[in-house]
């Protein structure tokens, strides 16, 4: 006689209801910004690649084509069985921005491509992407935000994560100046345009957020609950405007408007990085002020991704800015950050791990820990 507990027909266990329920559930509420994980994966890679660890640079470049791919699956299968929870989130003023994150994500890996493989196609199949991505989000979210009847107040509809429009915009601006130095004129030129232009947007709009972004933390009651990961963006976007403003530099003799501009662009790229660095020890006193002195609980939240990628990209953006300035006196912080990255990389991907598990029952012992102290 078979088991109840077993398919007669097939002799397993067929999946609890209550598994495939929560399941569906966490594909409703999938977060937007979960691609920030190729966005962290891709960038350590890169940052290791930068330093000649190229094992490590390999292994997380070929786990990230797979986590790309699990991401885009999992987002497709939102739209088609959840189109209108997405469609709500990219309109939500906290949770849109996280859309971002697809093209970040997207253009790292492109960047991956180009410097680890010397894949160009590819390269450009995913700066492509990235692109028409940049365009039908930024106008879609913005667009969406202006005229919304039903607004949210600026310390309730503001984050960190807005700021992932500024990583987008210049995550475009990397990928375009890496491709220019491989490709025939005059399509160099153009794609060196693009990147400039990008570079120079992606710099306005940090301004306008910035300035939004701390008038919030400084003039409205600030809770451990709103210091959310993704305020390590605030250092994050400057990073990649640093890199961005690196390869534009190095790419200025196969341009003459860079050339004529190089004085402006070297100025500006110290003063991105300048401004990146002023946030490390404020985020640092920020995060004691909110798990120790408030002791705000740790837990594994996919914005945790959010918080790895600048670390990584201070690590890269700094070793392209000394090739790029000819500095020698900030050698030790390129390998510096990179340690540090690999290691909150390390532990946010433990957690994403033992969070799997958990949802599929398969860890329900660590379910508390995991909670508690990941």
């Amino acid at each position: 006689m078979t088991s109840p507990s077993t398919d007669s027909a097939t002799g397993e266990r067929p999946v609890k209801p209550a598994l495939q329920t929560r399941l569906r559930t966490d594909l409703a509420g999938l977060a937007p910004a979960y691609f920030g994980l190729v966005m962290a994966t891709g960038i350590v890679s890169i940052a290791a690649h930068l330093q000649g660890w190229s094992q490590l640079a390999r292994t997380l470049f070929y786990l990230n084509n797979v986590m790309y791919a699990v991401l885009w699956l999992l987002t497709l299968g939102r739209l088609l069985w959840f189109p209108r929870r997405l469609f709500s989130d990219l309109i939500d003023h906290l949770r849109g921005p996280g859309f971002f994150t697809m093209v970040a994500g997207t253009g790292v890996l492109g960047a991956q491509y180009v410097l680890l493989l010397a894949d160009y196609r590819i390269g450009l199949l995913l700066w492509i992407v990235a692109l028409v991505l940049w365009l039908g989000l930024t106008y879609a979210i913005f667009t969406a935000f202006t005229v919304k009847e039903h607004k949210p107040t600026l310390d309730q509809g503001i984050s960190g994560a807005w700021l992932l429009a500024v990583v987008a915009t210049q995550s475009v601006a990397v990928l375009s100046a890496m491709l220019a130095a491989h490709v025939a004129q005059p399509y160099r030129l153009e794609m060196n345009f693009l990147a400039l232009s990008m570079w120079l947007w992606g710099g306005m709009l940090y301004i306008w957020m910035m300035s939004l972004i701390f008038y919030r933390y400084t003039f409205f009651r600030f809770a451990p609950g709103d210091l959310s990961p993704p305020y390590w963006i605030n250092m994050g976007a400057m990073s990649i405007s640093t890199l961005a403003g690196s390869l534009l530099i190095i790419n200025a003799h196969d341009a003459p408007f860079l050339l004529s501009l190089l004085p402006f662009l070297k100025g500006f790229t110290v003063f991105y990085w300048a401004t990146g660095t002023w946030w490390i020890p404020m985020l640092v006193l920020l995060s004691i002020w909110r798990h120790v002195y408030k002791r705000f609980p740790m837990h594994y939240d996919p914005l945790y991704w959010g918080a790895v990628f600048p670390l990584g990209m201070y690590a890269t953006c700094t070793h392209q800015m000394l090739h790029a300035m000819e500095f020698e006196l900030l050698e030790f912080l390129p390998k510096l950050f990179l340690i540090v990255a690999l290691v909150t990389w390390s532990l946010a991907f433990i957690g994403l791990l033992l969070d799997l598990l958990r949802r599929f029952d398969l860890l329900p012992a660590l379910a508390p820990f995991t909670e508690k102290h990941l």
